[in-house]
């Protein structure tokens, strides 16, 4: 774990696998397992959303009519803090960034699919089903990717949609690390290619937390902490 400053009693460890009991092969192994077994429940879920009288890539413009809202997150996204605390109140449409700019209504932050928070009302409704529409323009193109063509679209400012991107800070990945430990709600495994990869280095993620969370709260606050990562992923 990287440290912008030095405390007496604080140790700067650097980044290693976890050192519970087993070998560090059967560890991978069963992370591995995991991470496959959750994607799996996740896609079987996303995919019966679909299919289920859908207008819209992950079945909102269904299910949304009977909630408030919805929230989604990718399997590979770790929770540190409640991430609920630093969503927009006034947004109809909240999604992640890989690369934010330091202003949330900015379209030009690149976003990421990966984490979005959804207020169910008929703009977002309309947004979805426009979307899901817009990827036969689009044919060739991921989700993300199809969100970044129509997000400037004037019939979106025409329905007054209120889109807001996530700052990397409160919610990090390994395209932009958040910087302060003090402050990340989630980690995002992004930018990287190759499950291995990101086995690695959420593991490394894993054992960084560890080692802030023993440290005293005052060394918490004295010191801004941040990730060793990426490592594996870059």
């Amino acid at each position: 774990m990287k440290e912008s400053a030095t405390a007496g009693g604080v140790e700067n460890g650097g980044s290693k696998p976890l050192s519970s009991g087993g070998s560090g092969s059967s560890r991978h192994l069963l992370v591995k397992r995991v991470v496959k077994v959750t994607a799996f429940f996740v896609g079987i879920t996303v995919l019966w959303m679909v299919l289920y009288k859908t207008a819209s890539p992950f079945g909102f413009a269904s299910i949304s009519q009977h909630f408030i809202g919805v929230f989604a997150n990718d399997a590979d996204i770790m929770w540190f803090r409640d991430p609920f605390k630093e969503f927009y109140k006034d947004s109809d449409f909240q999604i992640a960034c890989d690369f934010f700019n330091g202003n949330s209504y900015d379209l030009d932050n690149m976003p990421n699919g990966g984490l979005t928070y959804v207020k169910s009302n008929f703009r977002t409704i309309w947004f979805y089903r426009y979307w899901f529409a817009s990827k036969d323009a689009y044919p060739k193109m991921h989700d993300q990717d199809v969100f970044n063509k129509i997000k400037k679209n004037n019939l979106i400012a025409g329905m007054k949609l209120k889109i807001r991107f996530l700052s990397t800070e409160y919610f990090g990945g390994f395209c932009q690390p958040s910087k302060d430990l003090n402050k990340v709600s989630t980690m995002h495994a992004n930018c990287c290619v190759g499950l291995d990869n990101k086995i690695i280095d959420l593991k490394i993620l894993l054992e960084d937390w560890r080692k802030y969370m023993a440290w005293p709260d005052k060394s918490k606050k004295q010191l801004k902490a941040s990730w060793s990562v990426p490592l594996s992923c870059r």
